[in-house]
């Protein structure tokens, strides 16, 4: 297919190297030209010097950028130069109502928007392995799916435009309490004196097994957060959830308290460190 690719950062630029080498055509675009020259000159892809530019003729503009503002922006200027029928997959965590703000612009126009977050962070891009949560038109998706399973483990199709960002939202809500509960694990592993290698030994194939616990146990027992999802980043992805919670009326008491733990965390300086620095907070 021809592609185009809005946002090289630590997620998209690994993305789009897949779709290269699924042999795609694609041109990438980011904010920062210098990232998107970087992309160009080592995967052999296209620079693109603008939106427009980038999107013009393509059948599939997929996004990886920042925000509800971000998306609106990119949408805007580019969904009038693309091929009549073309779907865009954002990739962005957003909230659900610009999803579906969106969706509604791109199909006035005859194509399609679907809301793609992913999970599976940064090493789930890098090899391939990312989890999609999809909403918006099932056809649409379906004529895409093929090229977006170049970086993809598995993709899921949640329901209409905004279900991919709610599945997102309840994606972020048991990360959250999952690793509460291992820092709050850790930090009790040290008090009592024991061994934190030898407790992740015996307590890491039974229930209390998790990703979380299998990547982030060791390193959150040593001090080590410089790595992963950032806190800025939770934050952003939590303050969405608790905006659709306020509308929805679900209750997010749990959510609501590591909302509060992480902005902790940034008034320690912690705002680029992985989310499994809760345990910075506890002692020891």
């Amino acid at each position: 297919m021809k592609i185009a690719f809005a946002g090289l950062g630590v997620m998209g630029a690994p993305m789009a190297r897949h779709l290269l080498t699924a042999g795609h055509t694609v041109a990438g675009f980011n904010r920062s030209p210098d990232k998107a020259r970087t992309w160009a000159a080592t995967t052999g892809g296209e620079c693109a010097a603008s939106v427009v530019e980038a999107a013009t003729g393509v059948e599939l503009f997929i996004l990886c950028v920042g925000n509800d503002d971000d998306v609106r922006q990119v949408v805007t200027e580019a969904l009038s130069h693309l091929a009549a029928g073309a779907v865009i997959v954002d990739h962005t965590t957003t909230s659900a109502r610009v999803a579906r703000e969106m969706a509604t612009l791109a199909a006035d126009s005859g194509r399609f928007f679907i809301d793609a977050p992913v999970s599976g962070g940064q090493a789930g891009a890098e090899n391939g392995q990312l989890s999609v949560m999809a909403g918006g038109d099932a056809a649409a998706l379906a004529r895409v799916e093929p090229a977006v399973m170049a970086y993809a483990k598995a993709i899921k199709h949640m329901g209409p435009a905004g279900s991919g960002q709610l599945a997102k939202m309840v994606n972020q809500i048991a990360i959250a309490g999952v690793v509460q509960g291992l820092a709050e694990a850790v930090h009790f592993a040290k008090s009592a004196g024991l061994d934190t290698d030898a407790v992740y030994d015996a307590i890491s194939k039974g229930a209390a097994q998790s990703w979380q616990m299998d990547n982030r146990w060791k390193t959150a027992a040593k001090g080590e957060f410089d790595f992963g999802f950032a806190v800025d980043w939770m934050r952003k992805d939590l303050g969405l959830v608790l905006d659709e919670a306020r509308a929805n009326g679900a209750t997010l008491d749990m959510t609501t308290r590591v909302d509060g733990y992480y902005a902790e965390v940034q008034a320690m300086g912690g705002n680029r460190w992985d989310t499994s620095s809760l345990k910075a907070r506890l002692k020891p």
